[in-house]
């Protein structure tokens, strides 16, 4: 039986717009105002053809449409689903202050804490490598500088969210912990504040792109989902580059939030 709740309007014969295009609207429209919740079942081939008169090829496109933007996900022989979304963090400009050190909180777990998420860290590898070409640029270093390269996935609520990696310079990070899996209270950054070099400033540049396919399944995006590619240089109080980290980030799951002066 067609559900009324949710197929409550018609196509327009008379419109400029594709059939299919305005199926996927109108079950847009259902979600966005909750009539359909996430992980609840979109209506079935077959309701909606029934519903709209129209052919199983023309609610395929429809469905599919819905799919390449993310909203909803197949899931092999149950049906098509609204998707899930991790909760979205705001991403804050005050994320990485010394005060988060000084409580031994790295800035993911200061953050997660603070709407109350579970944060777990994985995949984490850590090697000493010659870095990419914008890398050594950003560190101001010759290209075959070796520097340790630090990558892990980061997760919230069970939910991947990030994918991030980052390059110190070999000189400040061995023999400390930033070369283990754990690297201590208040992460990587209160590391390299011990070994004496005093963070002063954080510079990062943020674009937007469509994820590569390892950066998909990493991070168990939909079709149509985008990332956003965070890189951000730390300095200390001379002014020395003393890391860059290189983020990948699920669109859906970061606000990204300023707060600028105005003088």
């Amino acid at each position: 039986m067609v559900n009324e709740g949710i197929l409550i309007h018609q196509i327009d014969p008379s419109s400029d717009r594709a059939v299919f295009r305005q199926i996927a609207d109108q079950l847009r429209q259902a979600v966005e105002s909750g009539r359909l919740r996430e992980g609840e079942k979109l209506p079935s081939e077959a309701e909606l053809i029934e519903h709209y008169g129209v052919a199983r090829m023309t609610v395929r496109q429809a469905i599919q449409e819905l799919r390449n933007e993310g909203l909803a996900v197949a899931e092999h022989g149950r049906g098509v689903f609204v998707r899930r979304r991790p909760p979205v963090k705001r991403l804050a400009s005050d994320r990485f202050a010394r005060r988060h050190r000084k409580d031994g909180k790295a800035a993911f777990l200061a953050e997660s804490e603070a709407v109350g998420a579970k944060p777990q860290v994985d995949h984490i590898a850590i090697s000493e490598v010659q870095p990419p070409q914008e890398i050594s640029e950003r560190l101001r270093i010759a290209s075959d500088t070796a520097v340790v390269a630090r990558s892990r996935r980061y997760l919230r609520d069970g939910h991947p969210v990030e994918l991030a990696t980052s390059y110190i310079p070999a000189e400040i990070a061995r023999g400390t912990q930033i070369m283990e899996p754990n690297s201590g209270p208040g992460g990587i950054y209160a590391r390299i504040e011990d070994q004496g070099h005093t963070l002063e400033r954080f510079v990062e540049d943020v674009s937007t792109r469509m994820p590569t396919r390892d950066e998909a399944k990493l991070l168990n995006l939909s079709a149509g989902t985008p990332v956003f590619r965070l890189i951000r240089t730390a300095y200390d109080l001379e002014g020395m580059a003393v890391e860059v980290c290189d983020t990948i980030m699920s669109g859906d799951a970061f606000l990204l939030s300023y707060e600028l002066p105005a003088h």
